[in-house]
């Protein structure tokens, strides 16, 4: 969401190679590769750095791929299932990128990508023996925070101070918002609640680790915090968001000293808020039943806020230029809030607010979060009241998981994404498709839904037309200058690690500000790995989120390979 302002190297146009994922693969996971069109008809594995082939295949049939102005051929290397690095070879083409394959594939990808959240902590200095290279003072306490004249009660009138601290800053820029908010920390409860083991095995370094609570949840919590302060207390209402006047520059946190507004209460942001919090209920309360309860009541507060301020949409004020992420459609967020509420309090009103015969699903995106809904019903299936309707749940999640293998199936880089999918984000696009094939594979043990899941993360970390792992820190040919302000103020050549950046998107809407120009302007090519790039080359928290569910599923879930 952060406006340009300034510029590093461009990126060239990358050359005709094989495109897979630079990170590896499960050893019972399914393995692709895409290979430029050529003379060859055949392909092999070799043990990296070596000619000691270890697999042989054919290559599939030729298929025009129009939204990278490329013809290619798919090779299926499936069946290697033995740990070790490994290279494609194809004839006339470079070796591949090596990639490993083994049976911790991607948690440490998924690790940093869940640490990147606490390197985007407000309020807090980040230490060395957590932050290492990327240690940083601290900036926007949030402890004396205005409200803005839009958001301004009888009780809280405009110019009045309140605290707001914690929460995490939201994107390349420096601002909190409770409705991107929303599905990000929503996407990092239901990681928690599908793979509980998962979670807990980990130690992230964070200051609170070691404190028997899961690390993920630890880092939740700090955002929960915050967003709890954004409630107001007299009447329940949720404020749009906390933010300075402007983008600050390209400076680190600490040096950014504009004064913090609380802007609007707004329907989408009381929803959002209750939807999280009525989650965050239940995750949290075997650690904190206290905690708990105040998160439930929180929730049934915006509700009946919500309830009776149906259409306060955001305006965003004239003297405001940060985002707005503005909605004026709020049934989804009504619906999504109802069914996180019936899940946690079991009663049957709030499943009835939800129009369920109506809810149809679509891929989650912060501004349409109807289908949280139905994975959050079908992720609590087995323990629904009789108001439920089991039936219609799972076929909500296995209508669209149909949809979306059937565009992998036909895709000539077998992936979901197809050329309306190249939008803002469109990187987490895929991997909120994989997250919904995820959730279907759980209900049905689809084999196909697994795999095109698995496509989602390959996408991303290599197996795409720019031939480049879209993850920092990971991947041989990662994003090196994300539109983020601590990585390009920090003087750090590396980006801070873990974050993903948007991704190809046709729209270019920093192309008049970036003296760096796109290599291209096809779907899935018009990509800049530059800082002045935020229309793909920025990072999000609502994108990250889906990395950390997907990486963590797929772990999870993938079968070992047969012996």
């Amino acid at each position: 969401m952060a406006l340009l302002l300034a510029c590093g190297s461009a990126s060239a146009a990358p050359a005709a190679d094989i495109k897979l994922n630079q990170l590896g693969f499960l050893p019972g996971a399914a393995k692709v590769a895409v290979v430029p069109d050529g003379g060859a008809r055949v392909f092999t594995v070799v043990k990296a750095g070596s000619d000691a082939v270890v697999q042989s295949g054919t290559l599939g049939a030729a298929a025009a791929a129009p939204d990278s102005g490329e013809t290619v051929r798919l090779a299926d290397f499936s069946a290697l299932t033995a740990p070790g690095r490994y290279q494609l070879r194809v004839a006339g083409l470079p070796d591949s990128l090596p990639f490993e394959v083994g049976d911790a594939a991607y948690q440490a990808v998924n690790a940093a990508a869940i640490k990147a959240y606490y390197f985007n902590r407000a309020g807090v200095a980040l230490d060395v023996k957590q932050a290492g290279v990327y240690a940083r003072a601290a900036g926007h306490p949030d402890t004396q925070v205005l409200i803005h004249e839009s958001a301004a009660s009888s009780s809280r009138p405009a110019g009045a101070v309140i605290a707001s601290p914690k929460g995490w800053y939201d994107a390349g820029d420096y601002n909190k918002y409770i409705v991107n908010s929303g599905i990000s920390t929503y996407t990092l409860l239901a990681a928690y609640e599908d793979f509980p083991a998962f979670f807990r095995a980990q130690n992230l370094n964070l200051p609170e680790s070691g404190n028997g609570v899961p690390d993920i949840l630890n880092e939740v919590r700090w955002n929960l915090d915050w967003m709890l302060t954004m409630q107001d207390p007299a009447d329940g209402g949720v404020y749009h968001k906390l933010t300075n006047k402007s983008f600050d520059g390209m400076v680190m946190p600490a040096q950014a000293t504009q004064p913090r507004y609380v802007v609007q209460k707004s329907t989408a942001a009381a929803l959002d808020f209750a939807a999280v919090m009525a989650t965050a209920s239940r995750v949290y309360a075997p650690q904190d039943k206290a905690l708990a309860a105040r998160m439930l009541t929180a929730a049934q507060t915006a509700w009946r806020w919500a309830q009776a301020h149906p259409r306060e949409y955001y305006r965003q004020p004239k003297d405001v230029s940060t985002g707005d992420y503005g909605d004026n459609d709020v049934s989804d967020e009504f619906a999504w809030a109802a069914a996180e509420l019936f899940i946690t309090t079991g009663d049957a009103a709030y499943y009835r607010a939800m129009n369920a015969p109506s809810l149809q699903a679509t891929v989650p995106t912060w501004s349409d979060v109807r289908t949280l809904a139905w994975l959050s019903l079908a992720r609590h299936r087995k323990t629904l009241n009789a108001a439920a309707d089991q039936s219609l749940i799972a076929a909500r999640v296995d209508g669209l998981a149909q949809r979306l293998a059937a565009a992998w199936k036909q895709s000539p880089y077998g992936i979901t994404l197809q050329t309306r999918d190249y939008v803002w984000g469109s990187n987490a696009v895929v991997l909120n498709q994989a997250m919904v094939l995820l959730h279907a594979y759980r209900l049905n043990g689809r084999r196909a839904y697994l795999d095109a899941a698995q496509s989602g993360l390959d996408y991303v970390l290599g197996r795409n037309a720019v031939d480049i792992s879209f993850v920092t820190g990971y991947g041989a040919r990662s994003a090196m200058h994300p539109h983020h302000r601590p990585s390009e103020a920090d003087g750090i050549a590396a980006p801070v690690p873990g974050f993903l950046v948007g991704g190809p998107q046709p729209g270019q809407q920093d192309k008049q500000g970036c003296t760096a120009p796109y290599p291209s302007a096809l779907p899935a090519t018009s990509y800049l790995d530059n800082v002045c790039s935020y229309a793909s080359n920025e990072i999000a928290i609502n994108w990250n989120a889906p990395l950390i569910y997907v990486s963590a599923a797929l772990e999870a879930l993938t079968p070992a390979a047969a012996q």
